[in-house]
């Protein structure tokens, strides 16, 4: 197969297409994260949460919150996972995936140790589920090995062990407390079962199509992976070192392209791999809300910026919802803004206070 020659510009149009995040936006909330695969839920709301803010940034102000609790918890067309909001149809093999390769020997051992315990959670939940983990007495043999802050939690990591493998379901929430329940009440019931190898296929095929362009492998981390193994078509890109995998849809792209200005959350998918954005738009990120306020560069919760095709700069800025106002603390530019590039980052401050329901202070409130 012939390997695709791409400019950096290409990939980078390819890579914010495949993200709806250029021009037309999308309006379909089910089909939107169809498209991401993942919403990657995290607590932290020093504006929004993070699948909040996935959504508004390729959606707008149309979305609600309230929409993709209805979609989870009452439609079912999507469902909340370990740490994600996904598709229904995703979840075979995302179980297969850790049923038939145990990622975590260990865990394996405790799960074959406390089997007693898993009878006794099925049993309970078949009678009276959905019920959040505090409900559900801890019978645990072997208790979860750790002097951190797992201490003591033998049920709530037996539940996510359960459910990773698709033993049981989380079926709504109650603040940010999980409803658990068996997976035929929640999951539609012509699910497949699936080999590890159709899993595999599957997930980096989903994988790939919702990043346009990626690398075949690289160092694994926790959490949803960023590699998409063969799947696609082979790529090299200009000044790029090495092979990358494209979607062939999408090589259209770049001469079609129309781009927008967005916010992002630094758990969006565009900028989730930093060694990408490093390599295809020079884009330097961390998160520094584990670092001392001292040490940060760009703030607790800094929002990358997108600038239709480019990442261009950080905004610094948080939700005082007492005082009623989205506190910009300062908009960092990796490039020099022109004035028309201040003008469309201001606007979609404002878009997102107003979202939010806050005024705008700070050096992007004029």
């Amino acid at each position: 197969m012939a390997v695709h020659q791409l400019t950096v510009e290409h990939a980078r149009r390819i890579a914010v297409h495949a993200q709806l995040l250029d021009l037309p936006r999308p309006t379909d909330l089910v089909a939107t994260v169809e498209r991401l695969t993942i919403l990657q839920i995290d607590p932290t709301a020093a504006i929004a949460p993070s699948a909040d803010l996935v959504l508004w940034s390729r959606l707008g102000s149309a979305y609600s919150p309230a929409q993709l609790t209805a979609a989870v918890e009452h439609d079912r067309t999507l469902v909340e996972t370990v740490a994600y909001i996904r598709s229904p149809h995703d979840v075979p093999a995302v179980v297969a995936e850790v049923r038939e390769a145990e990622p975590y020997p260990f865990m394996a051992t405790w799960l074959a140790d406390n089997a007693s315990f898993r009878r006794d959670i099925l049993a309970r939940l078949a009678a009276e589920g959905p019920l959040l983990s505090r409900d559900i007495p801890d019978t645990s043999v072997v208790p979860w090995p750790s002097t951190g802050w797992t201490n003591n939690r033998n049920v709530t990591k037996m539940l996510e062990a359960m459910a990773v493998r698709g033993e049981v379901a989380i079926a709504g929430r109650k603040g940010r407390q999980r409803y658990f329940d068996l997976p035929e009440r929640v999951y539609p019931t012509d699910l497949p079962r699936l080999t590890l190898e159709e899993a595999v296929r599957h997930r980096n095929e989903r994988r790939l199509a919702s990043l346009g362009i990626a690398r075949s492998t690289g160092s694994v981390m926790p959490g949803e992976g960023n590699y998409v193994g063969e799947a696609g078509e082979p790529a090299e890109v200009d000044g790029v070192p090495g092979t990358w995998r494209v979607h062939p849809a999408y090589l259209d792209v770049p001469e079609r392209f129309e781009g927008r200005t967005a916010l992002l959350s630094p758990f969006d998918r565009l900028v989730h791999d930093r060694v990408r954005a490093e390599q295809l738009w020079g884009f330097e990120y961390v998160l520094e809300m584990y670092k001392p306020e001292s040490q940060r560069r760009w703030g607790y919760f800094a929002l990358p910026i997108l600038h239709h095709d480019r990442l261009v700069g950080k905004l610094d800025a948080r939700a005082d919802r007492k005082a009623g106002t989205l506190v910009v603390n300062a908009v960092h530019e990796d490039v020099r803004f022109t004035q028309p590039l201040k003008a469309a980052v201001h606007r979609e401050v404002a878009d997102l206070a107003g979202w939010l329901g806050l005024t705008v202070t700070g050096p992007a409130a004029s």
